[in-house]
């Protein structure tokens, strides 16, 4: 610990991404990145842009791409909130509503950024156990609380919430800010979106890393009420007015734009992870039923962690959580259809 640091820094516990090794070349299943490459038209108004106009700031307000998606989701403009990124929409998310006396609620088993987020900014929370089966108790977030953040479908298990479960939690707490974190609903789930009409109070969060094969560009997207982007907005320009940069404006209006190419490469991965834990069950794994471009699996004799490394030895990559309830699984990330057969055959010799 340097002694230059600040308490704040010495005291917060970082959140830890997936490995990205370069010491040889990999099939990576570890951190959710799409198999397959952008939209072209995201690669052709990429290098548009990549002009003399660089040395100009980027539009703070990105208007074009808040009308591009205001057009497609059938939302007012001023109901989408832009950032470097859904984590940093999420960052900005917790520092604007969440600082009531009472803890702010999510689940045990989810998105390891939520509580460093939490502590970064001095907010209590609170975990809720996930059921026996992984699933999320709807009714356990119905206790007085400071706001409540939940994924959907939830990471690492990939398990889904059905809107009328949402309903029923933004029911029970109109009083405080949920946010219902969605980087992965376009792998089969349906988005809260359709209930912002109805919820001042919801807030539904969106990336175009995974399903719009975006990763390396950060663009992430907020959708409320108006109330609740006017202060997402001032808590972003207290910050930094300049968040999405001019090539990553200009990638993220075509990749919404181009909704051929999107349907199918979600399509594909979806069915893809369809085959894939069809193959898994049959060589004896237990797969929790999955809406993302993940699935979270483990085996009856044969230890997560050892697959993990074994698995690292013939050159792919996947995510061990070594952590209470689930040092028992892997989270695979779907890749292209050729990656998948290598991950079985590996699989299948490992367990053998």
């Amino acid at each position: 610990m340097s002694k230059y640091w600040s308490k704040l820094a010495a005291g917060v516990d970082p959140y830890v991404p997936g490995e990205q090794p370069k010491d040889k070349k990999y099939i990576k299943l570890n951190t959710n990145e799409n198999p397959y490459p952008p939209s072209p038209r995201v690669l052709e108004a990429i290098k548009t842009v990549a002009n003399e106009s660089l040395k100009l700031y980027p539009d703070p307000n990105g208007d074009e791409l808040k009308r591009t998606l205001a057009e497609y989701f059938g939302l007012k403009k001023d109901r989408i909130f832009l950032g470097n990124g859904s984590d940093e929409v999420l960052a900005f998310s917790f520092m604007t509503f969440f600082d009531s006396g009472f803890p702010i609620l999510f689940p045990d088993i989810t998105y390891s950024f939520y509580p460093v987020y939490a502590n970064l900014f001095k907010i209590n929370y609170e975990l809720i156990p996930l059921n026996d089966d992984f699933a999320i108790p709807v009714d356990q977030f119905f206790k007085p609380n400071g706001g409540i953040i939940i994924p959907n479908p939830n990471a690492p298990t990939g398990e889904y919430l059905t809107l009328e479960a949402i309903e029923e939690i933004l029911l029970h707490n109109n009083e405080h800010v949920v946010i219902i974190d969605e980087a992965y609903i376009d792998f089969g789930g349906e988005s809260a979106r359709k209930l912002i009409d109805k919820y001042p109070n919801l807030l539904v969060v969106h990336t175009l890393s995974k399903s719009r094969s975006l990763a390396g560009l950060r663009v992430g997207f907020a959708m409320g009420h108006e109330d609740l982007i006017e202060g997402l907005n001032r808590v972003k320009n207290s910050f930094n007015s300049y968040t999405l940069d001019r090539l990553a404006l200009a990638g993220a209006v075509e990749a919404i734009k181009d909704e051929a190419y999107f349907q199918v490469t979600s399509k594909k991965i979806s069915q893809t992870r369809e085959r894939v834990t069809q193959d898994l069950q049959i060589m004896g794994f237990k797969v929790l039923p999955s809406k993302a471009n993940f699935i979270f699996i483990s085996h009856p004799s044969v230890k997560a962690e050892e697959l993990f490394l074994k698995l690292k030895e013939e050159s792919i990559l996947v995510r061990y959580f070594k952590k209470p309830r689930i040092d028992n699984f892997l989270r695979v990330s779907i890749g292209s259809d050729d990656e998948m057969d290598n991950f079985l055959k590996a699989i299948c010799k490992i367990i053998a």
